[in-house]
């Protein structure tokens, strides 16, 4: 049995992550705590990894923890700034940390095949769209920039990003990437992705209509990192 500690337990995905450990043979919930949570007051349990889906600042307090008590950690939680991401590549020089702003194995797979295909339509002006729900706080979504990322490396990161056109008076740069986000309803997320060239188009998108998906991609992450010593991995490592 996996004994597992969740960070953003009261939120959604803390809640659909519970319920999964709930129904599993597996892993076990030993802990559930929030941000605000004082973490020194965790108990003496025993836990072999942490889940963290929680708030960048929530993140950062319980990356502290896994550290001092050399806990593997699955962080799935979106919207660091860059002094952030540095911060937790720092920490996995130290400690195994699986980091990935979506935990769906369909969506990664669909990254890795527009990433191929940006090679092929070199021509083409790519543009993403994502749509959440209406209480989701970071725009453009963490999986958005995860996508735009992986083309523009496939391009040997010759794009740039293209967040708003609104004070622009002018036409459309090659060499951008347009991000645009939709926010309304319960829309659990749907990300797509567009090539479009001289007289057509193309178009590779993703819907989830539960958030299982997550919780259930982040269970397989812990059960993969609890065994690997220090490092940053992502689900590159666990679908290859």
């Amino acid at each position: 049995m996996i004994n597992v500690l969740i960070n953003g337990f009261e939120g959604r995905m803390g809640q659909e992550v519970y319920k999964q450990t709930e129904i599993s043979d597996n892993f076990k919930c030993v802990v559930g705590i929030d941000e605000f949570s004082n973490i020194n007051e965790i108990t003496d349990k025993k836990i072999d990894v942490i889940i963290d889906f929680s708030t960048p600042a929530g993140s950062m307090n319980i990356l502290n923890y896994a550290k001092e008590k050399q806990i593997p950690i699955v962080i799935a939680t979106t919207g660091f700034s860059n002094e952030q991401l540095q911060i937790i590549k720092d920490y996995s020089k130290d400690l195994p940390i699986f980091k990935s702003s979506n935990m769906s194995y369909e969506t990664n797979l669909m990254i890795s095949i527009v990433s191929k295909l940006a090679k092929e339509l070199t021509n083409s002006d790519i543009e993403i769209v994502e749509t959440h729900h209406r209480n989701k706080v970071d725009a453009p979504s963490g999986t958005a920039l995860m996508i735009a990322d992986s083309i523009n490396k496939s391009l040997e990161n010759s794009m740039h990003y293209e967040f708003d056109r609104h004070s622009k008076k002018m036409p459309r740069d090659k060499s951008e990437i347009g991000i645009h986000s939709i926010r309304g309803g319960t829309e659990v997320g749907k990300h797509s992705v567009f090539f479009f060239g001289e007289n057509e188009s193309l178009e590779i998108s993703h819907t989830t209509t539960s958030r299982a998906v997550f919780a259930s991609g982040a269970l397989k992450a812990a059960a993969f990192i609890i065994s690997k010593p220090a490092g940053l991995y992502d689900m590159n490592d666990l679908i290859v």
